[in-house]
């Protein structure tokens, strides 16, 4: 039976033990592998260009054997016999961060949506990146209050809006805990340790806070922290039971 292989990471491929570990749910070489990037997230920001640019050349700069862009906006207004034969033929799809809810749209709008989980259960590694981690867990933070009274999604402990007409609070449900990644970072204030308890507090699974030296390698579920820097992992109490040091 194939394995379903995930690297669950909140920066991407930021230190030599995460690149290990891709390699080791890759089964082979990095060179001789090819991989497919989705970069969509990201546009949601300002800058947002730019920012998939810097990606771009750092996934590209590991040495893929063969290395492309999936572009998801691009999608609906093509044949699926255009891009699903690149799709099905890459060894890994790499989804990248940026903003949540506009990912989600995107992902359930283009079709991948509902096609990936079939393809990783044909072996291929999926390697999510901030938000293209969440994407997959078992739910995502959003305010219902303003939700109800703007219809615009909005993650108050991440302070990131969706665009209107062009967000969804939808995971995938193919791990069962949620994921706060950023943390400790500047370019998340509000991702400390002392939050993130305070949210783990509000759910019923289990949350996985990272920093940007952390991932998680989740093969069938089971799940390894591969780690140079910070976690914390709270049970569904809320209580913490492990982290780096």
């Amino acid at each position: 039976m194939t394995q379903r292989k995930l690297l669950l990471t909140s920066i991407g491929i930021t230190n030599e033990l995460i690149r290990k570990a891709l390699i080791d749910l890759l089964g082979k070489p990095i060179n001789q592998s090819t991989a497919l990037f989705v970069p969509t997230a990201i546009y949601a920001y300002p800058q947002g260009n730019n920012y998939a640019w810097i990606t771009l050349q750092s996934l590209g700069n590991l040495g893929w054997k063969k290395f492309g862009v999936l572009e998801l906006t691009a999608l609906p207004s093509l044949n699926k016999d255009v891009w699903l034969p690149e799709v099905e033929e890459a060894d890994a799809i790499i989804v990248g961060g940026g903003n949540f809810f506009y990912l989600s749209f995107w992902m359930q709008k283009s079709g991948l949506f509902d096609i990936l989980p079939e393809l990783l259960e044909k072996g291929k590694t999926y390697v999510g990146i901030s938000a293209g981690s969440m994407i997959l867990t078992h739910s995502i933070s959003f305010s219902l209050e303003r939700f109800e009274k703007t219809g615009v999604y909005y993650d108050d402990e991440y302070d990131e809006e969706a665009p209107i007409n062009a967000g969804s609070d939808k995971t995938m449900h193919l791990v069962d805990f949620v994921i706060r990644p950023h943390l400790n970072s500047n370019m998340v204030p509000k991702a400390t340790l002392e939050n993130i308890e305070k949210w783990a507090a509000k759910i019923d699974v289990s949350l996985y806070a990272i920093d940007d030296q952390t991932a998680l390698k989740v093969i069938d579920g089971k799940v390894e922290v591969i780690t140079e820097g910070k976690w914390k992992l709270f049970e569904k109490s809320g209580k913490a039971i492990n982290k780096s040091s």
